[in-house]
């Protein structure tokens, strides 16, 4: 029986999507890595403390500070920049400082990543390839970031160039779906239904469906079928069915 299940592979990480949407992000360091660290955190919509001496500052942390991105602190880091923080990112030249950082938010249980020291790091961040909603993350567990880059470019290499777009249609589909669904009982169906879709539409059909292909999709999930977009934009299949804001069909 054992072998009908997967073999445990230790020594991974668990990679996750982390939502930091409106919560406090600590960096401490202005040189070229906490240039990227602070693009990640605002690209998920964090709200980012810097703290660094002017002196020395990298010109993409520079424009983040002019341009009020981030909220700035011109000084080096004292262990009262903690208050507040929901997460903890350093970068800077300083391994003792750095260590002491780390200690701090272990303490204080924020969780930290002490740039180039694996060891003391309670997450990593891999090479991310972005097309709008879609976020693809190779991490090398902190063997090899300029490998995982590498590898990060093949495989987005290989994805169809619609592909972002592709997923934003399918994200409207499903909270269209919720609002004409939206028991917690019908979740099952919900997910069965849209894997349906996505099995049997291609991606240019997903880029290419509209308000009005979505209305009349919709109108073939209590049947639990799933026509073809030629099929359904030539009516050979169910009317457009509304859907009033409440359960039920109008």
């Amino acid at each position: 029986m054992s072998e009908t299940y997967p073999e445990v592979q230790g020594g991974g990480s668990l990679i996750l999507a982390w939502q930091v949407r409106g919560r406090r992000v600590l960096v401490v360091g202005g040189g070229e890595v906490a240039a990227g660290r602070i693009l990640n955190v605002l690209n998920a919509d964090a709200k980012v403390t810097l703290v660094s001496p002017r002196d020395g500052l990298n010109d993409e942390v520079a424009y983040r500070i002019e341009k009020k991105q981030v909220d700035y602190i011109d000084r080096k880091f004292e262990p009262s920049d903690l208050d507040g923080a929901d997460m903890v990112l350093t970068a800077v030249d300083d391994p003792e400082a750095s260590t002491q950082i780390y200690k701090l938010c272990k303490e204080k249980r924020i969780p930290a990543n002490i740039a180039d020291v694996p060891p003391e790091c309670d997450f990593y961040f891999g090479s991310v390839h972005r097309d709008g909603p879609l976020q693809i993350m190779v991490s090398t567990n902190g063997n090899g970031p300029k490998l995982a880059n590498i590898v990060r470019r093949q495989i987005a290499a290989g994805l169809p160039k619609n592909i972002g777009a592709a997923i934003q249609k399918v994200g409207q589909l499903r909270r269209k779906l919720r609002r004409v669904a939206p028991g917690p009982e019908e979740g099952p169906k919900r997910m069965q239904w849209m894997s349906k879709v996505c099995e049997t539409w291609t991606l240019e059909d997903l880029c290419e469906m509209d308000e009005k292909d979505m209305e009349r999709l919709l109108g073939f999930y209590k049947p639990n079928s799933v026509p073809l977009l030629t099929q359904l934009r030539l009516g050979e299949h169910a009317p457009i069915v509304g859907f009033g804001g409440a359960f039920g069909w109008w």
